[in-house]
């Protein structure tokens, strides 16, 4: 299952991450992800609400498997630009 985050303001941030990410930290040299509850836990979404959510926003945090992957079939990232920390697939999508 795939949680979503919104994080409104004049510019929302949205926390996507794979549920069984919460909570852990992944580090690989200098490059350290936390995946904190307070930032990713929100809404658990399936997967057509989750690519709703993706091309409705333009600032995405995305963290996991089954995120990422949705993230790279909608276009929302190109694979490309997938960080892999410790396994785990991390990317983010901002638009000014």
């Amino acid at each position: 299952m795939i949680l979503v985050n919104v994080h409104r303001g004049s510019n929302p941030v949205v926390a996507i991450c794979d549920k069984n990410l919460i909570g852990k930290t992944f580090t690989d040299g200098k490059v350290e992800i936390k995946v904190n509850e307070h930032f990713y836990n929100g809404e658990e979404k399936n997967d057509v609400e989750v690519v709703e959510i993706m091309q409705k926003y333009d600032n995405l945090n995305i963290v996991g498997n089954e995120s990422i992957k949705l993230a790279i079939k909608c276009g929302a990232v190109n694979k490309e630009n997938v960080l892999v920390i410790r396994g785990v697939p991390h990317a983010q999508k901002v638009s000014f």
